[in-house]
């Protein structure tokens, strides 16, 4: 025969694990302690629950109620004894009242005269808090009939584990309000930050290159100073860096910015095709030249020419090209009829030019006619400041092109901060759409970056470009404080010099003996994960040590 009084003592049990999950299962505080107070009335024949909280100017206020809207409860149709309430708050001390008409403090709830004839109408209350003060009370009725007074021990017992869910429950969303609030002023604060870094820029030209770095300064000033003229620019600088951007600036701040920007990546093309790309060619030419075509060094005329990744053309093609810039003419392909142009150009390379030229795979004559004036962009590595700057910038374009409001929070732009960027500025970019794209909320945290979920390729392409030396620790900027770089020594280190002649290995053994030799920490440490570490550590042959 089953026993009722087991399944009756079990019934408590059940509504605690029904309260927990109803509490830690949604982020809408109003719906879990109105579903909390359903589960009391469910399960322990409890009645006109209510759930009280101090408002921010700390007067008690209706949280949460049963058998009604809270906003009808709130304006006067449920008799609820706040009083009664606050005095639980203030005390810390649990009130039951065995029968409410014997409490002058609940004097108004008699008013609803609910009660059957032979029915009391108990009233029970206990605080609400943490480890601080009371912040709230949780309160239910409890209906008992007979001669016999309802013992209140257990309901009592019962009632204060529920509150103290409540209470945690209630802290946690107040800290991820505040924490929010707080990411959000974070955020609007650094957006101002660039919108008044913004203006100090040039106004016209310059508006898509960003940076207030002292290395962007200088390639603003070399660009304002030698744009107006005539002559030939040679960009200089890693791939992703914005070559293109400041060969358009170039162009915008010259006098020619009313006529054509061509550009050219002479990387992509082969040298028959290119040559046709740039000088274009006459009809029957070749196979497939079914008219005539005018050439990229035509279109541009009284223009600017900017031809990208000049340093890939071939030794057969420098030599025509070398004409054109001398003489300042040429032929179409298949062609007789000499052709005059006036066209600035703007050439890029990311190729150590030097090197070619000395060992002849690049023409002499060819580089001093290209490097009359050149700009040198650094990487993004050097200039760190420039990151958050760049980072919020992709973010509003990402946000105007989607239709989204995304911001970043201070975590999140210190750990892109701390990145080297391998890729440079088009890494970022890549980097920043691809984390808002997959980000579900309006903030992004450092969690939410690939550099924190081991989907960042950073590390494996400075290795596979640089396998005997770490990268170079990035320099914070002064508004946002954050660690030194990745692979940077101790603060302890015994100085500037040893720190940098220092090997990878040797740093990484440094980091691991200042963690106690636990992984986790090292990595954090470097600003890499833990699997990028425990690799590491086996290509360096390094044994883990017991502390």
């Amino acid at each position: 025969m089953k026993d009722h009084r087991a399944d009756e003592s079990a019934l408590p049990l059940i509504g605690i694990y029904e309260i927990s999950k109803i509490l830690g299962g949604t982020l809408d505080l109003e719906k879990a302690l109105h579903e909390v107070l359903n589960v009391l009335s469910a399960y322990l024949n409890m009645r006109h629950g209510a759930v009280v909280l101090k408002d921010e100017a700390g007067t008690p206020s209706l949280a949460a109620v049963t058998g009604m809207s809270l906003q009808l409860a709130r304006s006067g149709a449920l008799k609820y004894p706040l009083a009664a309430a606050g005095k639980v708050i203030a005390t810390g001390i649990p009130m039951v009242a065995p029968d409410i008409r014997d409490e002058p403090l609940l004097a108004e709830m008699m008013a609803d005269g609910d009660a059957l004839e032979d029915e009391s109408i108990s009233f029970l209350c206990v605080p609400v808090k943490t480890t601080d003060k009371p912040f709230g009370a949780l309160s239910v009725e409890r209906a008992w009939t007979g001669a016999a007074r309802y013992v209140f021990e257990h309901d009592l017992r019962f009632l204060t584990m529920v509150a103290t869910l409540i209470g945690q429950t209630v802290s946690l969303h107040q800290k991820v309000a505040d924490d929010r609030d707080t990411l959000m002023t974070d955020a609007a604060r650094l957006q101002k930050r660039m919108e008044d870094v913004r203006p100090a820029l040039p106004v016209r030209g310059l508006e898509d290159v960003v940076g207030s770095s002292e290395a962007m300064a200088r390639v603003f000033a070399h660009v304002q100073q030698a744009a107006p003229t005539k002559a030939t620019i040679l960009l200089r600088g890693e791939s992703g860096t914005g070559k293109e951007l400041v060969a358009r600036a170039v162009h915008i701040l010259s006098s020619r910015a009313q006529k054509p920007f061509v550009k050219v990546n002479c990387a992509a093309l082969s040298e028959s095709v290119l040559e046709s790309e740039l000088f274009g060619h006459d009809k029957g030419a070749f196979t497939g030249a079914v008219a005539e075509r005018k050439g990229r060094f035509e279109l541009a005329h009284g223009g600017t020419l900017f031809l990208d990744e000049i340093g890939e053309i071939s030794a057969a093609f420098q030599a025509k090209l070398l004409r054109v810039l001398q003489e300042g003419e040429f032929e179409r392909v298949g062609g007789s009829r000499t052709i005059k142009v006036d066209v600035r150009l703007v050439a890029a390379t990311n190729r150590d030019l030097e090197s070619a030229v000395a060992d002849g795979s690049f023409r002499a004559d060819l580089y001093y006619r290209l490097n009359v004036v050149p700009i040198v962009l650094p990487p993004l590595r050097e200039r760190s400041g420039d990151i958050p700057l760049l980072a919020m910038y992709f973010l509003k374009q990402f946000n105007e092109e989607n239709g989204r409001d995304l911001v970043f929070s201070r975590n999140a732009l210190e750990a892109l901060q701390r990145c080297y960027f391998p890729g440079n500025v088009r890494e970022l970019e890549n980097c920043v759409y691809r984390t808002a794209t997959m980000t579900r909320g309006e903030v992004i945290d450092e969690m939410d970056l690939s550099c924190r979920n081991d989907t960042c390729l950073s590390s494996t392409l400075w290795h596979k470009r640089n396998p005997q030396s770490p990268p170079p620790p990035a320099r914070p900027a002064a508004p946002i404080p954050v660690p030194a770089g990745p692979l940077a020594p101790p603060p302890n280190a015994a100085g500037a010099a040893d720190a940098t002649g220092a090997s990878e290995r040797d740093q990484l053994i440094q980091a691991m003996e200042r963690c106690g030799w636990v992984q986790a920490k090292a990595a954090r440490l470097l600003g890499l994960t833990p699997r990028q570490v425990g690799y590491a550590l086996k290509k360096h042959n390094i044994e883990l040590r017991q502390m």
